[in-house]
């Protein structure tokens, strides 16, 4: 690979230097067009730390100065740079000063912002090829970092998920399925790249707008490469004050994600498959015998009727209820929800079946994917789901038709998400044809315009439900669509939960905050056997009658689901049952070991006002999610490639376990006041890392769980009778009290609680509640202060307040100046109208029903 060239600069007349019609059209946007010889570059100054670059030639490329921005791209409308300024060999924005190299048109950048810090130089590679070109890029550093880029699963065992030293590597044609591990996962290909030098503030994002497949190389020491095959060398550069401004930017150039219905903040429990809705309901009714709440069940293909391997005769792609499993459907979602606040979500598939109806209907309104001489839709003769055709969702014709004509039904029945399968897309004819071009032109976007479609149908149908769809292969930009992502069929190993997690650090830089995984695993194929969906000539043997098997298969799906449920959204166990010989159980209350499952199912119901009100941050601002250490403790050496460390939010920081049978792990916490959420117990970190904490607790697995000083976590009442998010109970009552988990800081802190109904889109319109909720403590009191509620949701609602704040006990407490009694226990509490208690490390203040539009100021004084 070239080394970045040396700049000797040469005059402004060596080179033209003209203004030129872009993309991001703006009188205020600056269009600039560098040439030498047959190669030009051409700018776009969107904004003080925003570029939009692309180099052509004109051996290879059509000659046009216009940058048009694809498909995936949200934000068209910038307003250019607050301060531009021409120079000799470049120019200059109030953040950038660019370099121009007259003679390479070598791009040098540096940070203005960071006395004049030269971030990279960008050269272009390969400009004259029209099948293989890139760009080349200098690290500044040896420590050089490299995050992003969407998923990829590399190495099975290592948390780690900093690119610098290896290579990103595409499917065939981009994204693609691919083996690991004696399992499945996704390779999605999202190329936005967060750089940074070193330990630093000294940091740029760039994105590359280009739809074809990616070779991404860190392994040189002086650079790095990006090629790409096929397209122009067309891209965003972005500088910011941190990583996490730079993912900021990020998100507004490519959509910020919608807020999921609350629903998907609980517990969803799938198989593939449920054969009828007698084997529904008799897991849910098991579930609900053992106080598990529980929000909704996954349906697979068989909700359609199921598959014929191989045959034209095959159900594939129906997008019907199968009305022999699956009678009266729209009667059947009604009673779950009324009598166990329990949805569904459905699984959609792409192919069809030769023999049904649909492929006649799909191929007469010429919606189907064409053969290469564009005459034929019956590409697919002997695949494993049967044989026909496939959908084509880069023609906008067909998204309008299906969710019309079929999808539109089973909304109205009461499905409340779509599971998109299948969408790399897994089968393909590489001579295909379809709406958009090539299979090679449209592959990695084709599994955006089909999530597209949903959200388009929902809104031109006026749907007031929110979309929600959940991928397992998609791009850039599908988080605006309502879409989370899953990483695929993984097999049931530690070794492949440590990759996921590696991967979910990467696909929260990507964009995407709603991640999360076939929980225990898709392939039971435990650390021991090697071969996919048997146990035949293996060591270990199944689990049904080797108690070595059994030990494994409990210890990994519990260590596994209490993952899920700190991390996942949505949370969902989901194995694959349909052609095993023996009966493999996925329900929390059926594997694993049920004390802990139980145990973190109910923590993460109880944390639901907290990671709800994180979506809406989300949604709001671009705050991410999950993000990893490094986001938020970029300068921290020892975070760089904790993947197995996560936070949730800004101010809670959990660690995984994947030590078979471990019974304690080290932690790291970054420098700052930390509490133990279970015991209270503060921690001064310098920084450092605290070994052998325990991962029992009384028996019960919970992982390590820390709260960071000031940190306010809105919190739900979760107990034995609790159905679902929404606080509906097995009793009739439902929960709707606000407790309040306060660890006290001497610096002012607050977290804004957001509530909405969780399931309409009304929260697009102002019909959310948000209540600031603040804290500061000083040497002889603590002050914590519930503002009144503003917006327009449910403003006259009333609710107990249940305030749990970690510290000694005071000797007063009041509640807006008036002392509140202090009762003998925290079981008396529970049975008073108001008044507060001590509980160990933890104040416990209960107030009386309250209307949200009153503010509570309360006081503890010491």
């Amino acid at each position: 690979m070239p080394k970045t060239p040396n700049f000797n600069w040469l005059s402004a007349a060596a080179f033209a230097f003209v203004l030129a019609s872009c993309g991001h059209e703006s009188s205020k946007v600056e269009h600039l067009t560098f040439a030498s010889g047959t190669d030009s570059l051409f700018v776009e100054v969107l904004d003080d730390d925003l570029l939009h670059v692309q180099y052509k030639s004109a051996q290879a490329d059509k000659q046009s100065a216009k940058l048009a921005p694809s498909d995936v791209i949200f934000k068209r409308d910038y307003k250019g740079a607050t301060a531009f300024t021409k120079t000799e060999n470049g120019f200059e924005t109030k953040d950038l000063k660019i370099e121009i190299n007259p003679k390479t048109l070598a791009m040098k950048v540096l940070d203005k912002t960071k006395n004049n810090v030269e971030l990279t130089t960008f050269s272009p590679l390969n400009l004259s090829s029209d099948t293989l070109r890139g760009l080349v890029a200098h690290k500044p550093t040896d420590d050089f970092r490299a995050f992003g880029l969407g998923q990829q699963f590399s190495k099975e065992g290592s948390v780690e998920f900093n690119y610098n030293g290896r290579k990103r590597e595409s499917g065939k044609f981009g994204n693609e399925m691919m083996g690991f591990n004696w399992g499945a996962n996704g390779n999605t290909q999202i190329p936005v790249l967060y750089a940074q030098n070193g330990a630093t503030y000294e940091n740029y994002a760039l994105f590359l707008d280009n739809k074809f497949k990616q070779t991404w190389d860190f392994t040189p020491k002086e650079e790095w490469n990006v090629q790409m095959y096929g397209g122009e060398v067309c891209f965003y550069f972005m500088s910011g004050a941190d990583l996490l401004d730079l993912r900021k930017d990020y998100m507004e150039l490519t959509g910020n994600a919608l807020v999921p219905p609350k629903k998907m903040f609980g517990l969803w429990v799938s198989e593939y498959g449920y054969d009828d809705w007698k084997e529904l309901e008799s897991k849910l009714a098991t579930m609900r015998e053992n106080k598990f709440p529980l929000d909704g069940f996954v349906l697979d293909l068989q909700w359609f009727g199921g598959i014929v391997m191989w045959k034209d005769s095959t159900k594939m792609g129906r997008l019907a209820w199968d009305p022999v499993h699956f009678p009266n459907p729209k009667q059947k979602l009604d009673s779950l929800e009324k009598a166990d606040g329990v949805g569904v979500m459905n699984i959609e598939e792409v192919y069809v079946g030769r023999l049904l109806p649909e492929y006649e209907q799909y191929a007469k309104e010429g919606i189907l994917v064409k053969d290469s001489a564009k005459t034929d839709s019956y590409i697919f003769k002997k695949e494993w789901w049967g044989a026909g055709g496939m959908i084509d969702y880069t023609n906008p014709k067909a998204g309008e038709y299906i969710h019309q004509n079929k999808r539109l039904a089973f909304i109205n029945d009461g499905v409340l998400g779509h599971w998109t399968d299948l969408g790399e897309p897994e089968n393909y004819r590489a001579n295909a044809q379809y709406h958009r071009g090539s299979h090679k032109e449209v592959s990695n976007l084709w599994n955006f315009y089909w999530i597209e479609s949903i959200y388009k149908g929902y809104t031109q149908a006026k749907t007031p439900q929110r979309p929600f769809i959940m991928s397992r292969s998609g791009s850039a930009g599908i988080q605006r669509f309502g879409a989370a992502m899953w990483s695929g069929d993984i097999s049931s190993r530690l070794t492949s939960l440590a990759a996921h997690a590696a991967n979910q650090a990467n696909m929260s830089f990507s964009g995407i905050d709603y991640y999360g995984a076939d929980l225990g695993g898709f392939h039971r194929n435990l650390e021991g056997n090697e071969s996919m969906e048997t146990y035949k000539n293996m060591s270990l043997g199944s689990p049904l009658v080797n108690p070595k098997a059994a030990a494994i298969l409990k210890d990994l799906y519990t260590r596994w689901y209490a993952y899920g449920m700190l991390f996942d959204i949505p949370g969902r166990p989901h194995v694959s049952n349909v052609d095993s010989k023996e009966p493999r159980e996925t329900a929390p209350d059926r594997v694993g070991d049920m004390a802990s499952n139980l145990a973190n199912t109910r923590m993460r119901y109880e944390l639901v006002p907290y990671t709800y009100s994180l979506a809406h941050k989300a949604h709001r601002t671009a705050e991410p999610v999950v993000p990893p250490l490094v986001l938020y403790y970029q300068t921290d050496k020892n975070v760089l490639n904790l993947g197995d460390h996560k936070l949730l939010g800004r101010d809670l920081l959990g660690v995984m376990s994947t030590e078979y049978f471990a019974k304690d792990r080290d932690v790291y916490l970054p420098a700052g006041a930390w509490y133990d959420w279970y015991t209270g117990e503060r921690l001064d970190s310098k920084g450092q890392t605290y070994a052998d904490v325990p991962l029992y607790r009384d028996g019960v697995l919970r992982l390590p769980l820390y709260a960071r000083e000031g940190a306010i976590i809105p919190m739900a009442v979760v107990d034995e009778n609790t159905l679902n998010v929404f606080g509906r109970t097995k009793t009739g009552k439902t929960h709707n009290e606000l407790v309040l988990k306060v660890f006290p800081s001497e610096k002012a802190t607050d977290f804004t609680l957001y509530e909405d109904d969780g399931k309409t889109i009304d929260y697009q319109n102002n019909k959310v509640r948000e209540v600031k909720i603040s804290q500061q403590k000083t040497a002889s009191s603590l002050e914590v202060t519930v503002a009144a509620a503003k917006g327009a949701y449910s403003p006259d609602e009333k609710r107990n307040t249940i305030l749990k704040v970690v510290s000694s006990a005071p000797k007063t407490v009041t509640l807006n100046g008036k002392a509140l009694n202090k009762l003998a226990s925290v079981q008396a509490l529970e049975a008073a109208a108001e008044g507060w208690a001590a509980d160990g490390k933890t104040i416990v203040v209960k107030t009386a029903a309250t209307a949200v539009s009153t503010a509570q100021a309360f006081k503890c004084s010491f």
